[in-house]
């Protein structure tokens, strides 16, 4: 307060006549304490105040009310010479903050004696609200998503030591954990993949989007009306609330998992009233202000540091590449600075409060992965900060008021490659327009992203998320609806109430699977057959019954590896399949496809990393396959979501009771 009284103008701690540097300095303590006294008491009491206000907003108001609160002190200064001209004192305030901030243990993560200080504070003050009873003595599991990372990036990632404490963990003379690759269904994205594993059925969930016949509907799994269903529908499928239905929590997820607590979760997002309590973390995390002006400079950095590596690129002329303008940087800033910090506080709370299971998601990875590349230098430096992230919770697990087994999982990984508009011209839409002997617009309408990030921006800001084709008019003879899910397309044809049969798509549109099934771009089609039930198409009238597809004879699937004719075959029972599932082509070599999204870093369906994300889990649980049947594929490896719900599932039940069970006579080590 005495650097700012000096260097601002508008800003004095003495009479204009001048005091004495002794009076000056009181006043300016005087000041600071009824600052720092008004920000502990009134401002958690201002925030209650505006939870009707979108959450964003009230990150930005932050400054303003800061302000207000310093105006405030001052006037309450014993010695009344302190003043400061409005916009002074919102200045002054957030620079305080911030140096309160930096200088105090909140920031020390790296100073391992403050912030072992500040987290036995933290665990006594809630031990002492729970009025002295003790903690739970079975462990806890919190469970960590790293959105989007696959299997070889994390091995790379600890390879090249971008991420010290994975590789900690499963290196060393004493490992603590173990890493388990595993295998995703066709529809390689987080809302296929976070549902079966949270609620332990993903059945009808073909894409990341798709039109629905029955209810004239788009479904887009990131929509908050949509993964409401979604979640409705595996809850009644299951018959139980989902994985964390007993004590636990889900924060930055896109459903509830059946948890009581939650934040940023998007299923409960439309609700109104109290029963929504997506935005609750935003609150939690905000009310102290010298977090909402730490993260707010992370922001602005991260906007320029965005800003500088897609200039950059643009000038290297990097291949392959994506529009990154727009509103694009402060969608990335927000991913990878504000929703990761608010997840890991509120993660951090569960821990200190000692609940059964916390399961959260980080989508910092995922959201740079797609727009710079999953091997990029951005995506790089963003898993550096993850494992800084793991660093923070392992040292909060060292003083929770129960022990905790932390597992790190994906639910994807992330293909490379270019757009498939950027290699050949033209969208799937114009191409499917093309075979229809529609008209093909010259201009190319970009296509949505399926990123989780900008929709988790939307729903903190109160907008609605809606897509032109989710309000498009169904006509007795419409055109086909084609929609993108990385590099799996769906085509659907409105105002046929069933799903099409590949003899009624020949007579209306007879040019239409040869020319999507003989295309460059495209890898194999799925339609439904009267004659032969689901049928895969290829190049050059390559086709087989989806009943005849296995690894040993996988047809047109040969390129895309074991489990692709399985993962086909199931998507061919949901009910909501599209009349023409598409996947694009898959460069086994390169290990790159071709997204039917503006994005270079891409996943959705078949082909490459995307399918193949991790789980990184402690040795004291049991090994997630290979010596049960039931969740292991032909290879021993874990298959499907579903799969690794019940591996989760078996997990906490473990830590009811003993973590690995010893041999009857052997007092001693039952002892130790």
């Amino acid at each position: 307060m005495l650097v700012l009284a000096g260097a601002l103008p508008d800003f004095r701690l003495q009479s204009p006549s001048g005091d004495s540097a002794t009076r000056i300095a009181v006043t300016a303590a005087a000041g600071a304490g009824v600052f720092g006294l008004l920000s502990a008491l009134v401002w958690p009491l201002l925030v209650r105040t505006l939870l009707l206000v979108p959450a964003l907003v009230l990150g930005l108001l932050v400054f303003f009310l800061n302000g207000s609160l310093l105006l405030i002190a001052l006037r309450l200064n014993p010695s009344g010479r302190g003043e400061a001209a409005p916009e002074t004192a919102v200045v002054v305030a957030a620079v305080m903050s911030a140096v309160a901030s930096a200088t105090g243990a909140a920031l020390a993560v790296r100073d391992d004696d403050a912030y072992r200080r500040r987290l036995y504070r933290l665990a006594d003050r809630r031990r002492r609200r729970a009025a002295g009873e003790p903690g739970p003595s079975t462990p806890g599991v919190v469970f960590l998503q790293l959105d989007g990372v696959g299997h070889d990036v994390l091995r790379e990632a600890i390879g090249r030591d971008l991420m010290p404490t994975a590789a900690r963990w499963l290196g060393g003379a004493r490992p603590s954990h173990r890493l388990t690759r595993w295998r995703t269904d066709w529809s390689s994205q987080t809302g296929a993949s976070q549902l079966g594993i949270l609620h332990g059925s993903n059945h009808d969930v073909p894409a990341f989007r798709w039109y629905e016949k029955d209810t004239q509907e788009v479904m887009v799994c990131n929509r908050p009306t949509s993964a409401a269903e979604l979640q409705r529908r595996a809850v009644e499928r299951t018959g139980d609330g989902g994985l964390l239905a007993l004590g636990g929590a889900s924060r930055g997820n896109l459903f509830g998992g059946g948890a009581e607590e939650l934040a940023l979760v998007l299923s409960v997002a439309a609700r109104r009233g109290r029963d929504n309590r997506s935005r609750a973390g935003y609150f939690a995390y905000f009310s102290d202000p010298a977090n909402a002006v730490r993260t707010a400079m992370s922001f602005a950095a991260e906007v320029f540091r965005e800003i500088g590596q897609s200039t950059r690129a643009r000038v290297e002329r990097r291949r392959p590449r994506v529009k990154r303008g727009g509103l694009y940087p402060f969608v990335r800033a927000f991913a990878t600075v504000v929703e990761r910090d608010v997840v890991v506080a509120a993660v951090i709370g569960d821990m200190l409060a000692g609940r059964n299971a916390v399961y959260a998601d980080l989508v910092a990875y995922d959201e740079v992965a797609h727009h710079s590349g999953p091997r990029g230098r951005d995506a790089e430096r963003i898993l550096e900060r993850l494992d800084r992230s793991l660093a923070l919770i392992e040292k909060v697990a060292e003083h929770a008021p129960r022990p905790y087994r932390i597992v790190v999982l994906s639910d994807h990984g992330q293909s490379p490659g270019e757009t498939f508009q950027t290699r050949f011209g033209l969208s799937l839409g114009d191409l499917v327009r093309a075979g229809c002997g529609l008209p093909v617009p010259r201009r190319v309408r970009r296509t949505h992203s399926g990123a989780e990030a900008r929709t988790a921006v939307r729903a903190a800001l109160r907008r609605p998320v809606e897509e032109r084709e989710e309000r498009r008019p169904v006509g007795r003879r419409s055109e086909p609806l084609v929609l993108a899910s990385g590099n799996l397309g769906l085509v659907s044809f409105p105002d046929v109430a069933h799903r099409m049969s590949r003899e009624e798509i020949d007579r209306r549109h007879p040019a239409l699977l040869s020319t999507l099934a003989n295309h460059p771009g495209v890898g194999f089609l799925l339609v439904r057959s009267e004659e032969h039930g689901g049928l895969v198409l290829g190049a050059h009238g390559a086709e087989i019954p989806v009943d005849r597809l296995h690894d040993g004879h996988p047809g047109p699937l040969a390129d895309f590896g074991p489990g692709a004719a399985a993962a086909v075959r199931r998507t061919h029972t949901f009910p909501h399949t599209a009349d023409i599932m598409v996947n694009s082509a898959y460069d086994p070599a390169e290990g790159e496809v071709l997204a039917f999204e503006e994005q270079i870093g891409s996943h959705g369906g078949l082909g490459g990393a995307q399918g193949y994300p991790f789980l990184l889990s402690p040795l004291t649980l049991s090994a997630p396959a290979g010596t049960d049947p039931e969740t292991a594929g032909a290879d021993g490896e874990l298959v499907g979501a579903e799969r690794v719900h019940e591996v989760l599932r078996r997990w906490l039940g473990e830590c009811d009771g003993p973590q690995i069970p010893l041999p009857a006579d052997r007092p001693d080590e039952q002892a130790a």
